[in-house]
């Protein structure tokens, strides 16, 4: 395998611990618990601090079949028909059935959703058949998730968390991890974390893009360590961009979340006029890569950059009640949501694809699992239904746990020495730049619009710094680049494979969905 240091595990300090647990949002934090409960020993690394992460900043909400009307099945057809042909079967069941439990299990716990006179406040939002999701504070869904998460693992005498450590590379040897080595960014060192069982859930990748609703963190490296290390890496190419993105000129990006059109709102063109019906029987509330390839081609129809929500026709009332979040930050930008349109754009979002696991979420690589969004069981397919990621790290958060108990039993206890020390010294360029490069490279090329000429000129991008994987890199911000530079070519790689659209993949030159395409892109190194 490769690395981005060099160093010898015989001569830095050693942590050991039972699980290694990489990331802080829901999936992280409730696998941290779930081995907890089971008795098990936890060190939670997060890059920087236990909430920044994706789970966060999450408005919409978490879907969960609790309705009178609702049930399982129903959330299964809907998230099967939303994965475009590629979804898991046995994973998507999996989800649905065992989502509602997990999400009473966090009202237990002290989460607290929005209640109306029946019971818990459910709406609607795209490609849902039935009104199935839960929100808190109107918009603040995963806030309230991630408060009640973090304070439960805080509290927890058998996890011992560790922030602002930044996960280097993992300790791979004869196919079985054995930890991870981090740098504490504090203490500006570098440490070697040995564990029995190692567990991904690093969140996402928007940052690779221009514009995108994730935070910071979201730099793919989970998955630049995963491939790394020759873990298998399937769907890579399916990244969700979310339709609804604040586009005011001097502010910045911000999610609108898709619930404000399941509450009613209108996509209008830069003339006014409403066209999502025009595209799909369910409107506004069509799957997310129908309304972003809408909204794409409605731009090149009118010759207008301009789209619109329109939630004028609405109760202001209701709407400042159901959104206060998404009020309050458009009228720090001068704009009144309930008497102005609010103007908006499609930015990346969510990646489906990732690293490969099965339903209990192991990898190819012993010791190895991996969660969240970084994981790739196969439950979103080409693209994932709305608000089913944060039932998606619950389930398969927990599910981990049950399995790797069962790893830690037959574990041999092993700790091998690793060392690296065939880098070459540090390359004088300006990553800075590579990283702005990039951004773009990916929002032109490997955008939710693609052909073979953009993705071939994004790989050769990514060919023309390849040289840099032979040179050590320092500091933290260094090696985020150099996850970016990976992760990005494996996207743009598998993207230039499949000759077809389908779901978050749509090129151009290939605009239909083909049989023989019905099957998944799994990359190794």
């Amino acid at each position: 395998m490769s690395y981005l240091i060099n160093f010898d595990t015989r001569k830095l300090p050693v942590v050991d611990c039972e699980y290694l647990i990489l990331g802080s949002g829901i999936a992280g934090l409730y696998a941290a618990l779930k081995a907890s409960r089971a008795g098990g020993e936890v060190t939670l690394l997060t890059k920087h601090t236990m909430i920044d992460t994706n789970t966060d900043k999450a408005q919409g909400g978490i879907a969960a079949a609790l309705g009178d009307s609702d049930s399982p099945d129903l959330h299964r057809e809907d998230t099967l028909m939303a994965g475009a042909g590629l979804c898991d079967r046995d994973a998507v069941k999996a989800l649905v059935t065992e989502g509602p439990d997990r999400v009473r299990e966090l009202i237990e716990m002290g989460a607290v959703f929005d209640c109306d006179e029946c019971g818990l406040a459910l709406t609607r939002e795209g490609a849902h058949s039935r009104r199935r999701i839960l929100h808190a504070s109107g918009d603040a869904t995963g806030a309230e998730i991630q408060r009640v998460l973090t304070q439960s693992v805080r509290s927890d005498k058998r996890i011992r968390v560790l922030e602002n450590h930044y996960a280097i590379d993992l300790l791979v040897k004869g196919n079985i991890c054995y930890g991870a080595i981090a740098f504490d960014q504090q203490e500006g060192r570098t440490i070697v974390f040995r564990s029995k069982a190692t567990v991904l859930a690093t969140g996402g990748l928007g940052r690779l893009f221009e514009y995108n609703t994730n935070p910071e963190v979201a730099t793919g490296d989970g998955v630049a360590l995963a491939f790394r290390a020759g873990a298998e890496i399937m769907d890579i190419e399916f990244i969700q961009f979310h339709p609804t993105v604040l586009a005011l000129p001097g502010a910045p990006r911000f999610l609108i979340s898709e619930a404000v059109r399941g509450e009613g709102a209108y996509l209008r063109n830069g003339s006014g006029a409403r066209f999502m019906p025009r595209f799909h029987k369910l409107a506004e509330l069509a799957p997310r890569d129908i309304v972003v390839r809408a909204i794409l081609e409605e731009m090149a129809v009118t010759g207008s950059g301009e789209i619109y929500l329109d939630l004028t026709h609405l109760e202001p009332a209701v709407v400042r009640s159901r959104f206060p979040n998404i009020t309050r930050t458009c009228a720090d930008h001068g704009l009144d949501i309930t008497a102005s349109l609010i103007p908006v754009a499609p930015a990346a979002h969510y990646m489906m694809g990732g690293v490969k696991t099965n339903l209990h979420g192991e990898t190819n690589i012993e010791g190895l699992f991996a969660c969240g969004e970084v994981a790739c069981a196969g439950v979103h397919g080409a693209n994932r239904l709305a608000s089913n990621s944060l039932l998606d790290g619950l389930v398969f958060g927990g599910r981990i746990v049950d399995r790797a108990r069962r790893y830690l039993e037959n574990c041999s206890g092993a700790r091998p020495e690793f060392s690296c020390d065939w880098l070459l010294e540090p390359e004088k360029v300006d990553f800075f730049a590579i990283r702005r490069e990039l951004e773009t490279t990916m929002s032109r090329k490997v955008g939710p619009v693609r052909n073979a000429k953009g993705l071939t000129e994004a790989l050769e991008f990514f060919e023309r710094w390849s040289y840099l994987g032979s040179h050590q890199v320092e500091t933290v911000d260094r090696m985020e680049v150099m996850n970016m530079l990976q992760v990005g070519e494996l996207i743009a790689e598998a993207a230039l494979m499949r000759t077809e659209s389908r779901g978050g993949h749509f090129r151009i030159d290939y605009p239909e969905p083909r049989r023989r395409w019905q099957k998944h892109i799994i990359l190794r190194k």
